[in-house]
């Protein structure tokens, strides 16, 4: 590919990984300090919200971050299978494999929530126990992305 691309091709790299933490931690963190309230309506509200940023910004981000990483990688003449490559490569799975079942957690969350909002019942015993699997999911996938960071960064031999 041809070195005039690269500068089009990082930005758009730059804006997603952007897009990706951003939104990954700043959904996170809303639903999360929402949760704490315990008050159905409120977090089947953030829920909601939660779902639909994932779906709008972090899933699209996610594609584009990796296809533009390989194209940056093949521009720059970097090797595919460089260690710091092969541990982004790694990392980004990991953060994937948590993300995964992250979102599908919060679509329960979210529908358990409307439910007990509309028989104004506490969030339930269900709800907390999903709650705890997503709260403890999220942070090796937050912990992956600040060293996949570190590592485009850095670009360690």
């Amino acid at each position: 590919m041809a070195p005039e691309w690269y500068l089009p091709v990082k930005w758009i790299h730059i804006v997603s990984a952007t897009l990706l933490f951003g939104t990954g931690l700043g959904t996170a963190f809303h639903f999360w300090f929402t949760c704490r309230g315990g008050v159905p309506a409120a977090v089947a509200a953030s829920a909601r919200a939660t779902v639909v940023a994932d779906f709008a910004f972090t899933l699209p981000a996610a594609i584009v971050q990796p296809a533009s990483g390989l194209v940056l990688a093949r521009i720059a003449g970097y090797p595919p299978d460089a260690g710091w490559l092969l541990a982004t490569y790694a990392l980004y799975a990991l953060a994937g494999a948590c993300w995964i079942p992250v979102v599908v957690i919060q679509s329960r969350l979210r529908d358990i929530a409307a439910a007990r909002s509309r028989q104004a019942h506490d969030l339930g015993d269900e709800f907390r126990r999903l709650y705890r699997v997503w709260f403890w999911l999220g942070w090796p996938a937050f912990l992956a992305m600040v060293a996949i960071l570190w590592l485009m960064v850095s670009r360690p031999a």
